[in-house]
């Protein structure tokens, strides 16, 4: 019997018309509409900014404040981005950030310089993603559960470090890195660091073993563990993923603020879920994209600059975002439903 030839198919696994050139074929094989819409949002509130107030809000150094504040939650939902994906959470987040900000500015530590602090912030946030992962992977504890106790105990410990006062950073190789000579073509460090990360985590997910392996988990752990998928280590990765993730926001939050503080990082938890749920991540786990998740915290970035830029209360802003979060999910059980 002749055995005919299957029909090409693009990365969706349709077949592309007859009709369309092949650029057009990419284009729309690659189109993602949730990451569209999240672009029609981002530059409808663009709009509104400028049109509210346009002298303030369309200046350089604001659009700079704002992409720099989206770095250090950014970097921190990048690692969400990929606990969430795996069908877990961590709570922990804004807690390992203030955490990982004051040991790394004690005086001890600074005695060592630019390398101590960084060195410092980045092992006590692998530290943390360390406990986290084995009371989860190994553990058997719930990771609502474990990571809880983890913002609860890494709260407690960065306040009794700072005996509840601000340590202040007397290197000046940190500080200068939050100074405008320190920007490069008018981009801020702190937004490099950030583009770098987010480009690593793409290629992480999309173009590595363990971005699949990742998905996998998510999607089904039994599944996983059944095609050869050593489950409880890649959660135990994922959540070191996720403190290395804190630890280098705490140093960019150090840059940024030129102290550390028991009460950096508050609320950090549900800025990350939030940004990473609108972002297109499943909560239930096995879908998400870094794409997504990086445009959601400029959206909320965004909010939150227009809301201060035009005097309006921060209980509004958070009914706003309440509002944004309940949309996205949804939609998302809409989307679910439907295929």
């Amino acid at each position: 019997m002749t055995q005919h030839a299957s029909p090409p198919r693009d990365d969706t696994g349709k077949v592309p018309s007859a009709g369309q050139p092949a650029v057009w074929r990419g284009l729309f094989a690659h189109a993602d509409v949730r990451t569209l819409s999240l672009l029609g949002v981002l530059a409808a509130l663009i709009l509104v900014g400028g049109i509210t107030k346009p002298d303030e809000f369309l200046d350089t150094r604001n659009l700079q404040l704002v992409l720099t504040q989206a770095s250090v939650i950014g970097v921190v939902t990048v690692g969400m981005t990929f606990v969430i994906m795996s069908g877990g959470i961590d709570l922990s987040v804004g807690a390992i950030v203030a955490l990982a900000s004051v040991w790394a500015t004690t005086v001890a530590t600074q005695e060592y310089g630019f390398g101590g602090i960084l060195l410092t912030a980045v092992l006590v946030g692998l530290g943390c993603g360390l406990v986290n992962g084995l009371l989860i992977a190994y553990g058997g504890m719930v990771p609502f559960i474990a990571t809880l106790a983890m913002l609860a105990s890494a709260r407690g410990l960065a306040l009794q470090i700072t005996d509840g006062k601000t340590q202040i950073v007397t290197v000046d190789s940190v500080l200068d890195l939050g100074l405008r000579d320190a920007y490069v073509l008018g981009v801020p460090p702190l937004v490099m660091v950030f583009a770098v990360v987010t480009v690593i985590g793409w290629l992480v997910l999309n173009r590595t073993t363990f971005g699949r392996r990742t998905v996998a988990v998510g999607g089904n752990a039994e599944a996983a563990r059944l095609a050869g998928i050593d489950v409880r280590r890649q959660r135990l990765y994922l959540y070191l993923l996720s403190g290395l993730c804190c630890g280098i926001a705490a140093f960019l939050l150090i840059i940024l603020s030129g102290s550390g503080q028991n009460t950096n990082g508050n609320l950090y938890e549900l800025d990350a879920i939030a940004a990473a749920i609108i972002g297109g991540t499943l909560l239930s786990g096995g879908r998400g994209t870094i794409t997504g998740s990086v445009l959601g915290v400029l959206i909320f970035t965004t909010i939150t600059n227009i809301f201060a830029l035009n005097n309006l209360q921060s209980d509004v802003q958070q009914i706003a975002k309440g509002a944004i979060i309940v949309a996205a999910v949804l939609v998302q059980r809409r989307t679910a439903s439907t295929t």
